[in-house]
């Protein structure tokens, strides 16, 4: 496919997060219009689109843009296509160490410690996939350090489940496992917002780096790439968007996995002209998910988490096929 005027494919995904913000604060259970806006003193839908719809919408949109340019630049970092904080297991080391605070029931005393735990939680996974890269890494490499991360946070969270002091904290952890951006407040978007700008930040200063590193390790230190640099801010900006992500919402999976391959034929080659679509089209792709989920006919809300695994299963399939196809 031939690639498009960036400022169109901007201008696209913009509107297209706008659109579906509207509806975000539209859709659910009770449908609310637009009027019903504008009537704060007449309508009492309104208190639902501003006090719950609205933070909702919020949080949907800056773990979506996380998630999205995460997977974007590790992607672009470990130069193979199955590369995001989920596969390589970042996710589910923020993940254990949230589970950790809820295990030990340490966010009833200081709700701070579950975003701090589940950054660290990733930047330790970041850190382990780090010490894999250089010019001798590969793709199984890389997919064999995510499966080592994901078994043992998966040993962990189990672990915790089982030796749980009580039946509350297990329904606590599983609920919070699934994902889901229901039930969030003013709070979470004030709590995520800053981490996860600040980790986007130092993730779009490396769009030169990842160009460059094109050309190989070698290549890329010729034209001025500092590898030790970019391999920390990677680290670090890593860390902080998919940590700060999955400590509002839980485990979100596959968003930084699908919305690279979508709009990698609309950019080119390019692993630096991902980074701004990544961002703005993994945030449409969790609202459009997030509003799916509410338009669902069942009893219970289902869970994002749930639905995103369903969706993005199927599509890692078919990359996986399609990788086999061009190696045989």
């Amino acid at each position: 496919m031939r690639p498009v005027n960036r400022s169109v494919l901007y201008a696209t995904l913009i509107a297209l997060l706008v659109i579906l913000s509207g509806i975000s604060l539209m859709a659910g259970r009770v449908w609310v219009p637009f009027e019903a806006w504008l009537q704060p003193d007449v309508d009492p839908r309104w208190a639902i689109v501003f006090e719950l719809r609205l933070p909702r919408t919020l949080l949907g949109i800056v773990v979506g843009a996380a998630l999205g340019l995460s997977g974007a630049v590790l992607q672009g970092y470990t130069r193979n296509p199955l590369a995001d904080p989920g596969v390589l297991g970042v996710s589910s080391m923020a993940a254990l160490g949230a589970v950790l605070t809820l295990y030990y029931g340490v966010t009833a005393v200081a709700p701070w410690a579950l975003p701090v735990a589940a950054i660290s939680g990733a930047l330790i996974g970041v850190g382990v996939l780090m010490l894999l890269s250089g010019s001798a890494s590969s793709l199984v490499t890389f997919i064999l350090a995510g499966a080592i991360l994901n078994i043992l946070s998966s040993a962990g969270v189990s672990l915790a489940l089982s030796l749980a002091p009580n039946p509350w904290a297990v329904n606590e952890i599983v609920d919070w496992l699934m994902g889901s951006l229901a039930d969030c407040s003013f709070e979470e978007v004030r709590m995520a917002a800053p981490l996860i700008g600040l980790g986007c930040a130092l993730l779009l200063t490396l769009g030169r780096g990842l160009d460059a590193l094109t050309l190989g390790d070698v290549g890329a230190r010729s034209l001025g790439i500092s590898m030790p640099r970019m391999r920390w801010t990677l680290a670090l900006g890593v860390g902080l968007a998919a940590g700060a992500s999955v400590a509002v919402t839980g485990v979100i999976g596959f968003v930084g996995l699908v919305t690279p391959h979508l709009l990698r034929p609309l950019v080119g080659a390019r692993p630096g002209a991902l980074l701004v679509p990544g961002l703005l089209g993994g945030a449409v792709i969790v609202l459009a998910g997030d509003i799916l989920v509410r338009l669902t006919p069942s009893a219970d809300e289902v869970k994002l988490g749930v639905a995103m695994a369903a969706l993005g299963a199927p599509f890692f399939l078919v990359l996986l096929l399609r990788l086999r196809s061009k190696i045989a």
